[in-house]
């Protein structure tokens, strides 16, 4: 019971980094995702995607999951062994592909994904613990900050392009 009592923040904290990172990483996903459906035309692709049932749809959505959720520890073990900038590559580089893909095969598959009643379960609690996330005074924080951030750069972008006219 006392381990339990110790590892429980230590469990929740993980869980928040995860989910941080995750959230972090899908503000640049879906502008991308949304971008290659637009360009990216693969239009007999989406409509076999759509005629998949309900568990051919999940396991066709789990896949880049699968594949691509070991990045996080690979990408820490190459931060271990002091590889930081293929660290860092790998970590956004994998990232942004596997929330493209799960993205772009969610909105695809969606309704049917809903219609299994475990997934949907899942799918309502990982809501929740965003909702919690984003509640929080970390999140709070680091969203101001990455607003300054884009604000700065865009300020930045703007002063050079000046200096060259």
């Amino acid at each position: 019971m006392a381990v339990k009592r110790i590892l429980r923040p230590i469990i929740y904290g993980l869980a928040a980094l995860y989910f941080l990172a995750d959230a972090a990483f899908m503000t640049s996903a879906k502008p991308i995702s949304d971008w290659l459906a637009k360009h990216v035309v693969l239009r007999q692709l989406c409509v076999w995607i759509r005629s998949l049932r309900p568990y051919p749809s999940l396991a066709l959505f789990l896949v880049p999951v699968i594949i691509l959720e070991p990045v996080k520890p690979v990408a820490a073990y190459l931060a271990a062994t002091g590889r930081i900038t293929s660290s860092v590559v790998t970590l956004i580089v994998g990232e942004l592909v596997k929330l493209i893909l799960v993205e772009r095969l969610f909105r695809l598959t969606r309704d049917k994904l809903m219609k299994i009643s475990a997934f949907a379960w899942v799918y309502i609690k990982f809501r929740e613990a965003k909702k919690w996330l984003r509640n929080t005074e970390a999140w709070k924080a680091i969203r101001r900050i990455s607003k300054f951030a884009r604000r700065y750069l865009a300020d930045m972008k703007k002063s050079v392009a000046g200096a060259f006219r």
